[in-house]
């Protein structure tokens, strides 16, 4: 086996100019948890980081650990000794039921950090060669399909910008070894002494005796992440196909499901519930999506749920929807950024909140300063949040958007190329509930309509695989 080099900080300059194509002309944003490998990443790039190379960190403060102000103390010292901007970001996680507290505490992270990000700017994370080992071997274990054993990639979309990690291909115990020599300090976070938790579980139990037999076993895995996200490439690409054929606005239809082959269909279904912003359902239940919900009566109406969604299905279409749930906490709307550079205090970043429109009135939306606003009573709320995978083209939405209620002889062209269609008749057409039609809230860009909730899109705003700024529509309904 070739022997590699070290790390040091002009191997991770070589590897940024690998990764990144515009590398150095490009602004970083590093994600620095205060933990070693993250304090190694910025610390590296700090030494070498060339002038043309925008640099800065951001620290996101759960507030969920009693050590968390010391983390975020710890952080903010570092980064002022590296002469690096830090920003800090005050998150309150939100719990729902069946969903573990590190769960929603990394949901809440990535959407802080998505909110933080700015146009065209790196976000780079310290994920390392043995988390990637941790993460295959977990996702074995859970019985994942290709999609989870390609863990994690290198370079992805996200937000307005690009997530990197460039220490894939480093050992944690190369990681320390650097930080020690540079007499570097970290905190340490004692829950991962907590073996109950399954990473902590595999990293002090199992990994040790893999590695005493087999001491390659990171580079192994890492190469067969890398076979299956060629693998999961192909397959998305057919999935797209498949839905684009079957597809009648954001829903698809049960004939065309039908034509296809099992295995087919259900990785349609599955790419197609994914694209649409939800997490994939289990085998079981993509197995009862694909089978008994395609074999119903059209007049049955079956739904399956999971989670926070609903597959539904109307007559002859299939909706993906988001089901009401009940929230144990409620996340605090908002956020407090902490510039440290300088030692100057609190800055206010988070927007102030809309008051709630009346009902037939038309409602401006300046969205990139508030990605949610509260529509009328009853009727919940709107929002637009980033997405790789999402079917809106975030470049073509004007800075302000105009919300309304139907008011009767509204259309869209939902396909490049097709007729436009009258809002009635899709509604009509894909089963939607009376009480839904009444309430359904209108996207217009100057005076033209580009979208219906979170269920149709003009052609005019859809992305295209070459578009790099993508998002969706989400529409909460609050019960009355």
């Amino acid at each position: 086996m070739a022997r590699r080099d070290s790390f040091s900080p002009d191997w991770l300059q070589r590897r940024l100019r690998t990764l990144l194509p515009n590398f150095p002309t490009v602004s970083l944003c590093v994600s620095l948890s205060g933990g070693a490998d993250s304090v190694v990443l910025l610390a590296a790039l700090a030494a070498r980081t060339p002038k043309r190379t925008r640099l800065r960190a951001v620290h996101v403060h759960h507030g969920l650990h009693p050590n968390a102000d010391q983390w975020s103390v710890h952080c903010s010292a570092i980064a002022k000794q590296l002469g690096v901007p830090l920003t800090t970001l005050r998150v309150k996680v939100a719990r729902t039921r069946g969903v573990s507290l590190e769960a929603a505490a990394r949901e809440a992270r990535y959407e802080a950090l998505a909110a933080e990000l700015a146009p065209a700017e790196i976000l780079l994370t310290a994920h390392h060669e043995d988390d990637q080992l941790e993460t295959i071997l977990l996702q074995l274990m859970r019985g994942a399909g290709i999609a989870g054993l390609a863990a994690m990639p290198e370079v992805a979309p996200f937000a307005r910008g690009t997530r990197a990690r460039p220490l894939l291909t480093r050992s944690r115990a190369e990681l320390e070894t650097w930080a020690r020599a540079n007499e570097l300090t970290w905190v340490d976070d004692d829950t991962n002494a907590d073996e109950q938790f399954d990473r902590n579980y595999l990293r002090r139990r199992v990994l040790p005796l893999i590695r005493e037999r087999w001491s390659g076993a990171a580079r192994a895995a890492s190469r067969s992440a890398r076979h299956a996200a060629e693998a999961k490439g192909l397959l998305d690409a057919l999935a797209l196909a498949d839905i684009e054929r079957a597809s009648n606005g954001p829903a698809l239809t049960v004939q065309a499901l039908r034509t296809l082959a099992p295995d087919r269909r259900r990785n349609a279904v599955r790419y197609w519930i994914a694209r649409a912003g939800h997490t994939v359902p289990d085998t079981t239940r993509l197995e009862e999506i694909t089978t008994t919900l395609l074999d119903a009566r059209a007049d049955a109406n079956p739904s399956v749920d999971w989670n926070t969604t609903r597959i539904q299905r109307h007559a002859d279409q299939l909706t993906v929807q988001t089901r009401p749930i009940e929230q144990d906490v409620v996340a605090e709307q908002g956020r407090v950024a902490e510039q440290s550079l300088e030692g100057e205090s609190v800055a206010t970043k988070s927007a102030p909140p809309s008051a709630t429109p009346a009902e037939n009135e038309d409602t401006s939306w300046s969205w990139r300063a508030s990605a949610s606003i509260p529509l009328p009573a009853h009727c919940g709320t709107l929002s637009i949040t980033p997405d790789l995978h999402g079917p809106v083209d975030l470049d073509s939405l004007p800075d302000t958007l105009v919300i309304r209620q139907r008011r009767g002889g509204e259309a869209l062209r939902p396909k490049k190329g097709s007729r436009t269609r009258t809002l009635k008749a899709l509604l009509q057409e894909s089963r939607t509930p009376l009480a839904d039609r009444a309430i359904v809230p209108l996207v217009f860009a100057n005076d033209r309509l580009i979208a219906v909730a979170d269920r149709w899109l003009d052609h005019s705003v859809q992305a295209t695989s070459a578009t790099p700024h993508r998002g969706r529509f989400r529409w909460r309904r609050h019960e009355p």
